[in-house]
């Protein structure tokens, strides 16, 4: 018998586990519980626990040890942690935002009520609250929110052996020690060095003469679309953040980064659908929530197509005189429009990888002009033979049909391409060119392309 994939394997365990975790929930039974939460990784723990009502999470969470309640707490998906604070007692809460990780907890008070969390944090460490309230400063979707003060950092002017002597007692309240940096007066960053090449030099060593000073870095207040581009291109474990004065401030690590890959991905798939970006999984959120961000789109489609229809009307008096017209109508926006879809696809997801960063509007223009001709011109060839020798029409009305695919092609590769180059420049998000925003753009451009074809091939 093969095996399962993961995912049913998963979810068959979980079912196998839920009732016994059920049953001792309703006993209370303490010892049972905080040997649940030792038992399986937290990631695996986190998941069980989303069965779950929010008082049954809170009872297993309650009985846990403290490290393990944080790292269980912290896997829970972000919604869930938000319903859970209403639970906990304010001792409870503080004492866990205390020991979460710092990128970890501001992502929990950004999305919990203000006054909440003026309330929460005079409760909280003063080491500790001044690191959130520096946390929470920066903007939203910048290198400063997703990073974590949790560093190693040693200075150059001892040897390797203190180094690591020192390093041993860093370690656990670090996020990472893999990359350790190395840090001059007032924090300013010099340079780095690994903990391999630290492992492997000689114990009598400075680290002045074996550290890398060639840091590559991001500003604190860096689009988190760059950190991630930055990171993926020298295929870093964590990367450092710093200020206008060249201070270390943070790192932003490589499993924050591929939750920043996840998010703007998901914020590109829901643009490109014609769908405002939802903070919450898709069951998460309300349907007066998912009614509101995508119908606010359908009604702005609506009204571009309005347009369509008022361009339409301009020429109906060519429609009356050509009535074959109308039967070709489809096929000719369907063509113009698809093809944009696809440009605006493959440049929307180049632009998010960082491939176009380096492309010109007008080497992209000739590009796609070349390979919307060779579209255009196939699909016109298709068109052209239907209209003769499916639709029996003249060759001077299949002649319009065909010069009209060839056109709507080109124009709607050249404007798919184009359009969130656009975008970017005004400093907007890309993907809002999306698929159904550029289809409709095309088609009002397409039907004034048939008809002005149709009047200068038929003298209409």
């Amino acid at each position: 018998m093969s095996p399962l994939p993961e995912s049913e394997e998963s979810v068959m365990y979980d079912r196998l586990v839920l009732p016994d975790l059920r049953v001792m929930i309703a006993e209370d039974d303490a010892q049972g519980l905080a040997e649940f939460c030792e038992v399986l990784h937290p990631a695996g723990t986190a998941e069980i626990l989303e069965e779950l009502q929010d008082d049954e999470i809170w009872k297993v969470l309650s009985r846990c040890p403290m490290p393990a309640q944080v790292e269980i707490f912290e896997f829970l998906s972000l919604q869930r942690r938000i319903e859970l604070v209403s639970l906990i007692s304010r001792k409870d809460l503080t004492r866990l935002i205390e020991e979460m990780s710092p990128d970890d907890r501001v992502d929990l008070l950004n999305r919990m009520d203000e006054e909440q969390v003026e309330s929460l944090l005079p409760l909280i460490a003063q080491a500790e609250r001044s690191d959130i309230r520096k946390l929470l400063s920066y903007p939203e979707h910048s290198a400063g929110s997703i990073m974590t003060t949790e560093y190693a950092s040693l200075p150059e002017d001892i040897t390797v052996s203190d180094a690591i002597e020192r390093l041993r007692r860093q370690a656990p309240d670090r996020e990472t020690i893999y990359y350790v940096y190395i840090l001059g007066e007032g924090r300013r960053l010099d340079g780095f060095i690994s903990l391999r090449d630290l492992i492997l030099a000689r114990p009598k060593a400075q680290l002045a003469d074996i550290m890398r000073r060639d840091v590559i870095s991001v500003h604190v207040e860096d689009d988190q679309e760059i950190v991630a581009q930055e990171l993926a291109k020298y295929d870093f474990l964590a990367i450092p953040v710093i200020d206008s004065q060249n201070q270390l401030v943070g790192i932003v690590t490589h499993d924050d980064v591929l939750d920043v890959v996840r998010e703007e991905a998901d914020e590109d798939v829901y643009l490109m659908a014609g769908v405002a970006p939802l903070e919450d999984s898709y069951l998460d959120t309300p349907a007066l929530t998912l009614a509101w961000k995508r119908g606010m789109w359908l009604l702005f489609l609506s009204c571009v197509s309005l347009m369509t229809a008022e361009v339409l009307n301009h020429y109906s008096g060519i429609s009356d005189r050509h009535m074959w017209m109308i039967l070709f109508l489809p096929m000719v926006l369907a063509s113009g429009g698809n093809s944009g879809a696809q440009s605006a696809t493959l440049i929307i997801r180049s632009l998010a990888v960082g491939d176009s960063s380096r492309v010109h509007a007008l080497q992209l223009t000739r590009r796609e002009l070349g390979v919307g001709g060779m579209l255009g011109l196939m699909l016109a060839l298709i068109g052209l033979s239907a209209a003769m020798f499916w639709f029996r029409r003249t060759f001077s009305e299949a002649a319009v049909v065909g010069a009209t695919m060839f056109l709507v092609v080109v124009m709607g590769t050249v404007s798919g391409a184009l359009l969130p180059l656009f975008f970017r420049r005004l400093g907007m998000d890309p993907a809002l060119m999306s698929n159904p925003l550029v289809a409709a753009v095309v088609d009002i451009m397409g039907v004034v392309t048939y008809y002005t074809v149709a009047i200068i091939f038929l003298g209409s």
